[in-house]
């Protein structure tokens, strides 16, 4: 077998499918979010460093700037140096780890939490550990579920059953099919991250107590955005109290990186004693716990970012309702503008950071299904009222040039 030409072709089909991944290499400013700077080869193949406006960051509050968070990181990396030396059984639990773990366990209102290296790695070993270790546990997962809640579950091997997305009824059903002493493991997001609608986490939680089955929820579009103290969507409902396991992550609305779940102290020192995935890695960096709980800190007071962002995400709704381009109707900070073809969807992201300074990524196929191609776009309390109006102004000149239709007001 010729190795590199069964790479190659696999390549040269994404490229003709218009689903290829390009990464856009970006300079982040300090203290300047969302500007960052495009490095990219100039006509003489030298590099140039042109200004350009973030539009997709998952840095939804522009945490990842902000002054307590770098002075946090700054004070660790002085205090310890820059790693933590180990996995946290093997020399790499510090204090800032500790730290940062109450933080967590006190904003869902629970006995503990869990650090992990990031979000995925999160539910990958929690589910993972949790569904493969209860015997004849069966896992019941939500057909939008994200790809590391899949792989967790893939991972334990238990049975598993699929429940239509967000579907109650069809939740039941499945539920009512399994002997009520069962043990069941319910999987869910808050907010899923490509169509932005939410859980009816109320009820799947009626479900739950009725079926006698635990509930996961992911809530890594949420935590940092919602509710009071910024515990996500469960707090903003008064429903964490109900929820077994609440996942999360350090590297969106936190501004940093990491993951987590908060539960019992018990669910929480099993996972820690059996999951691969916590064991037998390197912990987080001292610098990046600090800087995680200084965040959290500073949003369990303030509520300035997120109405500010809320405001910035119904000023720019509004604008492309008003310019007839069509995007999804949701309840969350996301918004998906809808183009529906893959090679018009990353034409116009190229040309909007090329001769706009407008960065959004396309999404394509696999991350959406084919024919719902979009751009997503994820405002921020620190986007100006002109970075707003360049925005919409480009998305428009762009819509035409690629033939889209436009919606009338009342069609979206």
């Amino acid at each position: 077998m010729d190795y590199q030409q069964f790479f190659k072709g696999a390549l040269d089909e994404l490229r003709d499918q218009g689903n290829y991944r390009v990464f856009a290499e970006l300079e982040r400013q300090c203290g300047a979010f969302p500007n960052a700077k495009s490095h990219v080869a100039g006509a003489d193949g030298e590099p140039t460093s042109d200004g350009v406006t973030i539009w997709c960051s998952n840095d939804y509050l522009g945490m990842g700037q902000h002054p307590k968070v770098l002075a946090a990181m700054h004070d660790a990396l002085d205090r310890c140096g820059a790693g933590a030396g180990g996995t946290r059984n093997i020399s790499g639990t510090t204090h800032d780890h500790v730290l940062l773990e109450a933080e967590l366990a006190d904003l869902h209102g629970k006995e503990a939490a869990l650090l992990f290296t990031s979000g995925y790695v999160s539910n990958w070993a929690a589910l993972g550990t949790i569904a493969s270790r209860i015997p004849g546990c069966v896992v019941l997962s939500d057909a939008l579920n994200h790809a590391s809640m899949i792989e967790g579950i893939r991972h334990s091997r238990a049975e598993t059953m699929i429940w239509k997305h967000n579907d109650l009824e069809d939740l039941e059903h499945k539920l009512a099919s399994l002997p009520l002493e069962c043990p069941k493991l319910i999987a869910f997001e808050s907010v899923y991250s490509m169509d932005g609608d939410i859980a009816p986490i109320a009820q799947i939680c009626d479900l739950a107590d009725k079926y006698n089955a635990m509930t996961y929820l992911d809530e890594v579009h949420a935590v940092g955005m919602y509710g009071p103290r910024g515990g996500g969507i469960a707090e903003r409902e008064g429903v964490m109290h109900r929820l077994t396991v609440i996942e999360g992550t350090l590297g969106k609305a936190f501004g940093v990186v990491g993951g987590y779940i908060a539960a019992s102290g018990e669910l929480c020192d099993f996972v820690r004693s059996f999951a691969s995935g916590f064991i037998f890695t390197t912990a987080l960096p001292p610098a990046i716990a600090a800087g995680a709980a200084a965040s959290i800190r500073h949003l369990k007071q303030s509520g300035v970012e997120r109405e500010t962002q809320q405001s910035k995400v119904a000023q720019v709704r509004a604008d492309l309702e008003r310019m007839g381009i069509p995007h999804v109707a949701n309840p969350s900070h996301i918004i998906p503008v809808m183009v529906g073809d893959p090679v018009k969807c990353k034409f116009i992201s190229d040309v909007l950071l090329k001769d706009y300074g407008v960065y959004i990524q396309p999404i394509n196929y696999p991350t959406v299904p084919k024919g719902t191609e979009r751009l997503r776009i994820t405002p921020s309390p620190v986007h100006s009222d002109q970075d707003i109006a360049h925005l919409i102004g480009a998305l428009g000149d762009l819509w035409d040039k690629c033939q889209l239709a436009r919606q009338p007001l009342a069609a979206q």
